[in-house]
């Protein structure tokens, strides 16, 4: 039998298949693009049918190019949903993207009721696709979550499952993270029928019949659970920031959940880590609303710079930001003000800043609110954070990885693998299948490529009075609180 295990990773962007080695190397992968749709303002809709496609052709020329496999990972964007019939298989209405902001006016009217929901989970998304296709709640429907839908396609059909990780953001489990509240979801007129059975994370649930083989599935992670066991994360304390678009940090906590329900004092939500025969490991979210947007921004709006990587050389040609302070909330703020209504900001400009000042700014405002992160991690959980571990795009940008380690005053370490969400998953999965005896060992394979340490001193409280005057910018949006 190989060791190799074949993940299907799927996200807001693209569906990829990876086949991950006994060493926990990359040997293989396959992607296909399958971009959200953006009908109206706030809306962000995707194709299921498009979707499971895709995740089907790219896993079968994976496995094709690579051999057999031992089991299969499912990795997924979190608390998007979709909804189909049971008999067909078809998707019924399109799937809605966890960024859907259309139900933001039913959670504030649940809010009045004493129901606290966020438009980014999957509970209003689930009932506003229920009345739209069932309004009388007759049909034999189901629905979950992305990796409910691809557990459902790679079984082909014998599969209605979802794990810890992704029933724990839909705003539709019991406090204790085991069971769907079958109250709040009567209140919502959601049938308990159209809902998943509730697996561990790592544990074998059936084969995948539609792949050649027909491997187990093994796992079910959301993306951010699986980054964090992928990068080794997995004892009380041990944190890891991901910087793509956005940016989220998650730390594990053990076995004990956070004494808060919804969000902690310091901004941060609890989550569970990952479940394994029936245990949970749960874990706090940190969360940065904009990251590699703001490259992104300019690079493609502003045309400061002509590639992305190119911020890290321009940034790097001045010694510092010549008192420029930048601030990203092109989004808003996320954890630990929880602003929607606070908007980017440059403070300090003089006639005499760069674009290399600006583009350090910029970088070095980012690394401020992962220090924002992990700063807040620690106030919710009572824990010391001694390192950072870091993966998504960012974590390759030299400039922003040492920006980073003298923000947060932390040793940062960067692994080799840029997204570490496949491996995660993968090591779940090998320990369902007795590849590896525990996750212990499984993580042991990896190490960091390289640990930043910090180089001086940073005072933040200039950066964080800029952050102030971010605040607020926008009073009706900052007004809303989920």
């Amino acid at each position: 039998m190989s060791d190799q295990i074949l993940v299907v990773d799927v996200g807001t962007s693209g569906v990829r298949a990876t086949v991950v080695g006994e060493d926990g190397t990359i040997g293989h992968v396959e992607h296909v693009e399958v971009l959200p749709s953006s009908p109206a303002q706030g809306f962000v809709e995707f194709d299921p049918g498009e979707m499971a496609r895709a995740a089907l052709g790219v896993a079968g020329v994976a496995l094709d190019r690579s051999g057999p496999v031992s089991a299969v990972g499912i990795a997924n964007q979190r608390a998007s949903t979709v909804l189909w019939d049971r008999a067909t298989g078809e998707a019924v209405g399109p799937g809605i993207g966890w960024q859907d902001l259309r139900t933001a006016g039913m959670c504030l009217m649940l809010r009045e009721q004493g129901i606290r929901l966020a438009p980014n989970q999957s509970a209003t998304k689930l009932a506003m696709l229920l009345d739209l296709a069932d309004p009388d709640r007759r049909r034999d429907l189901c629905a979950g979550t992305v990796d409910t839908w691809m557990a459902w396609v790679l079984s082909g059909g014998a599969l209605h499952v979802t794990d810890h990780t992704n029933a724990g953001v839909t705003g539709l489990v019991t406090p204790d993270g085991l069971d769907w509240d079958l109250d709040l979801c009567e209140k919502l007129r959601i049938p308990s029928s159209v809902l998943p059975r509730i697996v561990d994370s790592s544990g074998i649930v059936g084969p995948a019949a539609a792949l050649a083989g027909a491997p187990p599935i093994a796992a079910l992670a959301g993306d951010q659970q699986a980054s964090l066991v992928g990068q080794g994360c997995i004892v009380p304390g041990r944190a890891k920031a991901t910087f793509g678009t956005g940016g989220m940090l998650d730390c594990c906590l053990g076995s004990q959940r956070p004494s808060f329900a919804a969000r902690g004092p310091a901004g941060c939500f609890p989550v569970i880590g990952w479940s394994d025969a029936g245990r949970l490991t749960w874990g706090l979210e940190a969360v940065m609303l904009s990251a590699g947007t703001c490259v992104e921004w300019l690079r493609d709006d502003l045309g400061v710079i002509e590639r992305a990587a190119d911020s890290d050389e321009l940034a790097a040609s001045v010694a510092d930001t010549d008192g420029v302070y930048f601030v990203p909330a092109l989004l808003g703020l996320g954890t630990p003000v929880w602003d929607f209504g606070a908007r980017g900001t440059f403070v300090g400009i003089t006639r005499g800043s760069t674009r290399a000042h600006l583009v350090r700014a910029v970088l070095e405002g980012i690394a401020h609110r992962g220090a924002d992160l992990l700063e807040a991690a620690e106030r919710d959980s009572g824990l010391d954070i001694p390192t950072l571990a870091v993966d998504g795009g960012m974590s390759r940008n030299k400039t922003f990885v040492q920006a980073l380690a003298d923000s947060t005053g932390r040793p940062i370490e960067v692994f080799p693998v840029t997204e570490a969400t496949a491996v995660g998953a993968a090591w779940l999965a090998g320990v369902a299948a007795g590849v590896w005896p525990d996750l212990a060992t499984a993580t042991s394979r990896i190490t960091p490529t390289v640990s930043i340490e910090p180089r001086r001193r940073v005072d933040r409280s200039r950066w964080l009075d800029a952050r102030s005057r971010a605040e607020r910018t926008v009073p009706e949006l900052s007004a809303l609180d989920f």
